[in-house]
């Protein structure tokens, strides 16, 4: 009670923060009623210590309270209630860490533009030029450049720009995430963190006042849509809007797309992964708009209905979509985008969607776009797309289709664009804890194909055949010798994209084949092995292994693929409606753990459980129920 009753007066001095001296009779009741006595306090209350000036206080941070937990993160410092009531995960800190990365680098590209000059601690100083901007010749004669004038301008973390970026981040939960943004990301001009839980605002407030960001910090407590449709208005819009929320942002899309100001940045995560990997593909399309598959590629896919589904929103209000980032790690998928407005441009929207035929025998996967755009000199002629690109079976084994999509065809990153930001934080790993796994998956990221979408895995390529997995060097050699172009994929450790169309790689795999034969005896006609098997190949491949095979961010050793950080890292407990999360989450995994592996062979062990229809009172069984009518018995003792 003592933390609800104190959180409504130290939230108005957060949001709205002020260096007027109050009157001393404020004074007195703000040091007696908001503000608990500094650590140095002398313990005896009969000596009287000189009352600290306003601006004093301005720059203390408040002392911790007991029970509180300070989480460092970052230059953040972080207070937790001991009851942990606001939701936090620290397996998310590869996420925040790349978030600012990739602000940052943006914060650049943007204030270089308006003649302001971003500095990073610890990085080598960078030189501010717009190519867009010539000097005049009356500029030369002068011997100062407009540019020059205007690059004087410098900023730096911490502090507060006037032409810097505006940020919101809708679902901020501690406010951790907005607190790393006003510290580590130079350029900005306010940073407003949102939560709709009262108790989460309140720990907000307190946590930029414990980080003395209050200048640039805001806290706020309202619905994440309702406040973005506020902001609607051309002069209101963020410049970053950051969504990351508990499961599927869909519900906060359509407001997002209309905040963010022209050329502006969304960064946005999705961690309902088994809605977007296939296995509710009716709930994927009422949420995104696509169908989902069950494939090997699908953490690729899932990139690509997220950035399907963020274009289609935003085409409604003539805007579209340019990809900078996007990435498949852990449990979750980011993308950072930039949003423009251009009803020309909007046009070409229908030709970058596609629909995907899968083949459910034996994998393999054809694109059908939605749109078909001509180029008749200076005009641009629209029509329907023809198709489809497949035939009622699969040309290769005989097997049916799925149908799924539309996802986004084009490409996924902005080459130029990550090249910054790998730049950055290999040139300051200091900066992030995780800038070692950021190099590595930057560095994967730069060497995928950009125009050839989805993937395949050598693993269910050979799987399909019942045959030994062929070298990942050699199978790539082998594509590159028969003249296709080849690359490894983030999102999957044995990925492989290629332009190579799928017979081609049967092709490649019937020569492997050779060398290691399969049991013919064992394949049944039905099979899709037996049917692909039985065409010979068109070509031979070779299977030298090329320079060219091995990419240089496995030459190097980077940090592509991490092992599981801790246990139970996967995402947490869902936050409660009044505030506070689930803390019975381990119990429910203990629970269930292994329940399909080991069966129940004893019908007594039934009585372990409590029976569900006796606490509903409608139990018929009596003393004959196989559960138990215990009302203190739970499922502790089978976890014991």
């Amino acid at each position: 009670m003592f933390l609800l009753a104190r959180a409504p007066r130290l939230f108005p001095l957060i949001v709205t923060p002020c260096r007027l001296h109050p009157p001393p009779a404020a004074r007195r009741w703000r040091a007696g009623c908001a503000m608990e006595p500094p650590k140095t306090a002398h313990p005896d209350p009969d000596i009287t210590i000189a009352e600290p000036t306003a601006v004093e206080r301005q720059e203390e941070s408040p002392p911790v309270r007991p029970g509180e937990t300070v989480v460092k993160e970052g230059k953040a410092a972080i207070l937790f209630p001991s009851a942990n009531e606001v939701f936090y995960n620290p397996v998310q800190e590869f996420n925040r860490d790349l978030t600012c990365a990739v602000i940052t680098e943006f914060s650049r590209e943007v204030l270089a533009q308006r003649g302001v000059k971003v500095l990073v601690p610890g990085e080598e100083e960078r030189v501010v030029v717009s190519p867009s901007d010539e000097p005049s010749e009356a500029d030369v004669q002068d011997g100062k450049t407009a540019i020059e004038e205007e690059a004087v301008v410098t900023a730096t973390a911490g502090q507060k720009c006037e032409r810097g970026l505006r940020i919101l981040e809708g679902l901020a939960a501690s406010g951790l995430r907005s607190v790393r943004f006003a510290l580590e990301v130079p350029g900005l001009r306010s940073v407003t963190a949102n939560d709709f839980s009262h108790k989460a605002a309140a720990l907000i407030a307190r946590n930029a006042e414990y980080n003395k960001v209050g200048e640039l910090l805001q806290a706020s407590c309202k619905d994440a849509s309702m406040l973005m449709y506020e902001m609607r208005g051309k002069k209101d819009r963020y410049e970053v809007i950051d969504l990351d929320p508990y499961g599927s942002p869909a519900s906060f899309l359509d407001a997002a797309v209309q905040s963010v100001s022209e050329g502006g940045l969304l960064c946005i995560t999705c961690t309902d992964m088994a809605v977007l990997a296939g296995n509710s593909s009716e709930t994927c399309y009422s949420k995104y708009g696509s169908v989902s598959i069950k494939a090997k590629y699908c953490h690729e896919m899932a990139l690509r209905i997220i950035l399907h589904s963020l274009d289609q929103r935003a085409n409604v209000y003539q805007r579209y979509i340019q990809p900078l980032l996007s990435v498949s790690v852990d449990f979750y998928v980011r993308v950072f985008v930039r949003v423009f407005t251009g009803q020309a441009t909007v046009k070409n929207s229908a030709s970058k969607q596609a629909l995907i035929y899968n083949c459910v025998g034996c994998g393999s996967f054809h694109l059908q776009k939605m749109g078909r755009r001509t180029n008749n000199g200076k005009n641009m002629k629209y029509s329907a797309a023809t198709g489809p690109p497949v035939g009622p079976t699969c040309e290769h084994c005989g097997q049916r289709h799925q149908l799924g999509g539309p996802i986004w065809a084009e490409a996924i990153h902005d080459r130029a664009f990550v090249q910054k930001v790998l730049t950055a934080v290999s040139g300051n790993p200091s900066r992030f804890e995780t800038s070692k796994r950021m190099k590595g998956v930057l560095s994967m990221v730069i060497e995928e194909l950009e125009d050839t979408p989805l993937y395949y895995t050598v693993d269910s390529l050979s799987s399909t055949l019942h045959c030994n997995t062929p070298p990942l060097l050699k199978f790539r050699s082998a594509l590159l010798h028969a003249g296709h172009r080849v690359s490894l994929s983030h999102a999957c450790k044995n990925a492989i994209k290629t332009d190579a169309p799928p017979a081609a790689i049967w092709d490649i795999l019937r020569c492997w084949e050779k060398s290691n034969p399969v049991k013919r005896e064992k394949l049944s006609e039905m099979m899709p092995a037996f049917k692909i098997l039985s065409t010979e190949p068109s070509f031979e491949a070779c299977f030298t292994v090329r320079d060219d095979a091995n990419p240089q961010s496995r030459q190097r050793h980077l940090t592509r693929f991490q092992e599981n950080p801790q246990a139970f890292w996967g995402p947490k407990a869902r936050a409660k409606a009044g505030g506070g999360i689930s803390n019975n989450l381990q119990q429910k995994r203990m629970k269930n753990q292994n329940k399909r592996k080991n069966p129940m062979t004893d019908s007594s062990q039934l009585k372990s459980f409590p029976c569900k229809k006796f606490k509903q009172g409608t139990c018929t069984y009596s003393d004959k129920c196989s559960y138990s009518h215990d009302p203190e018995c739970t499922f502790e003792e089978k976890m014991e």
